[in-house]
């Protein structure tokens, strides 16, 4: 039998684990938005240039699909949680929009914050904004009138810009979708680079992560919980959640906690707190 040629790259039909699923069962937009971005060829390659420029060369953790799957649905979850509790978004309150125009501005956000990877890993925040811009339109084209898309669009890129630790979030969806980013921090993503051989305190940390748990909150309307294996992971803690925490204008709305699983590190402490 002859041999089985190799289909040309970006004809291969989606792996599963590359299509983005979400709640969006009441919000009728971000249903035909999901299905756009689903049947987005170019969108999900994108995501595969980003990964291969964080993953293959340069040995860092998952910056691909599965973390615009994860992002995308803690940043949701956070959101939508904040709304619960009476927190107004920014689009409602400075553009008269609504919630469900909100969400949209986090998933899209969310989803393309990391597109700059697809270039550098430097500067990644701002290059993405080119590359994010036209594919917002493209994304929108239809869905909305053409204020409305415009406004989707700022705030979106407000979002992919402000997602860095550096930066300053100055709406509830740019907070949410940077808090999003920052708690993709389990098992299983967090273990390529320090499977592959890269022995360093971003990687060791990064391993030490168990589980992340999101639920309401004691003194505040959201507790993260954290649980580490050993206390290794505070370096992700105190490095990168909670510099991501710092002036995301979150604080006054989420309480932080992390514990160990492992016996012999509950010897140095049993919890944490930010």
């Amino acid at each position: 039998m002859p041999e089985r040629e190799e289909a040309p790259v970006g004809t291969e039909p989606l792996h599963p684990t590359e299509m983005i699923r979400l709640p969006a069962k009441r919000n009728p937009i971000l249903q035909q938005l999901l299905a756009r971005i689903n049947a987005d060829e170019d969108l999900h390659t994108l995501w595969r240039c980003q990964n291969m420029n964080a993953v293959d060369r340069l040995g860092m953790s998952d910056h691909g699909p599965i973390h615009m799957q994860i992002v995308v649905n803690i940043s949701l979850r956070v959101f939508r949680m904040l709304m619960a509790s009476d927190l107004v978004p920014n689009v409602v309150k400075d553009h008269q929009m609504t919630n469900e125009d909100a969400e949209v501005v986090v998933v899209l956000a969310s989803l393309l914050h990391d597109v700059g990877m697809s270039i550098d890993r430097v500067n990644h925040e701002e290059m993405g904004l080119f590359i994010a811009h036209s594919k917002l339109m493209e994304l929108l084209e239809g869905l909305y009138t053409v204020v409305q898309r415009r406004v989707i669009v700022s705030e979106a890129l407000h979002a992919i810009l402000n997602h860095r630790a550096e930066g300053r979030p100055l709406t509830l969806e740019a907070g949410a979708v940077r808090l999003g980013d920052a708690l993709d921090m389990a098992k299983g993503r967090s273990r390529i680079a320090f499977e592959s051989g890269h022995m360093n305190i971003h990687s060791v940390s990064a391993a030490s992560i168990d589980a992340v748990e999101i639920a309401e909150g004691e003194t505040k309307p959201i507790r993260i919980t954290v649980h580490m294996l050993n206390a290794a992971g505070l370096y992700q803690l105190d490095e990168l959640l909670k510099k991501k925490l710092k002036n995301s204008g979150l604080e006054p709305y989420v309480e932080v906690y992390a514990d160990v699983l492992g016996e012999s590190d509950k010897r140095l402490f049993e919890t944490y707190r930010i």
